[in-house]
């Protein structure tokens, strides 16, 4: 039999890690000496904590070593693929916050995408073709202010024929549902151009192999003291 420090030692635990499993049950000295407390272990305690520690080792929380340390094996091996199935998502989302933050930091844009979800919306609008983005100041940007876009990447070489937008026009206009959608969405940083974060918004897309699933919104908020906001939201798809 052996002393508690002893079969920490022997285990590489440390005596208040024993003293712990046992407060839990999780492992119960062999005996206790009733005049001195002294907790004493033996060969199959040392047994015992070896699987404790190789359970925990393989990512089981110690709730659940508790309820496998006698199940059948089957039960074993599908609490394990279980836990190697959080261990990967977990590692998914990690892998793609580095990417995040990598692509930021490549790419030194303005704005702070951040892709969602959003829901149906139903709107008025005033069709118009539109030659250059200079004239897009004169039928959008003030408070209140909602303009769709119909593009799926900046021009290259010019804009040629032009492009199709949509105003707000009020109960006038003409009725536009969106539906709902997944959206690459940001807001523009005082001090940078719409076009200019719209520009890098679409680069993001492309670089995470997405595409444009529909006409980008850009609305622009004014709150209660006057401050204003822009906000744009670029309808997404997976590519392939």
């Amino acid at each position: 039999m052996w002393r508690i420090g002893q079969l920490a030692r022997m285990a590489g635990v440390s005596a208040r890690t024993l003293r712990h499993y046992d407060r839990i049950g999780l492992l119960a000295p062999a005996a206790v000496d009733a005049a001195t407390g002294y907790r004493w272990y033996g060969a199959g305690e040392l047994e015992r904590l070896e699987r404790i520690r190789a359970l925990a080792r393989l990512g089981l929380p110690l709730h659940q070593v508790a309820e496998l340390l006698d199940a059948p094996d089957a039960h074993l091996r599908q609490a394990l693929s279980e836990a190697v199935a959080a261990v990967r998502a977990d590692i998914a989302a990690l892998t793609a916050t580095v990417e995040r933050a990598e692509d930021h930091l490549g790419a030194r844009m303005s704005v702070l995408p951040r892709q969602t979800t959003v829901g149906a919306r139903r709107l008025r609008v005033r069709r118009l073709r539109i030659e250059h983005p200079s004239e897009l100041g004169a039928v959008c940007g003030g408070p209140g202010g909602l303009l769709l876009t119909w593009l799926d990447a900046p021009p290259d070489g010019g804009f040629g024929g032009g492009f199709d937008v949509a105003v707000g026009a009020g109960r006038a206009g003409e009725a536009l549902t969106l539906p709902v959608r997944d959206v690459v969405r940001a807001v523009v940083p005082a001090g940078t151009g719409v076009v200019r974060a719209g520009q890098e918004l679409l680069g993001w897309v492309r670089r995470r192999r997405m595409a444009v699933a529909g006409p980008t919104v850009e609305e622009h908020l004014v709150d209660g003291d006057g401050a204003r906001a822009a906000v744009l939201e670029i309808p997404v798809r997976p590519i392939g």
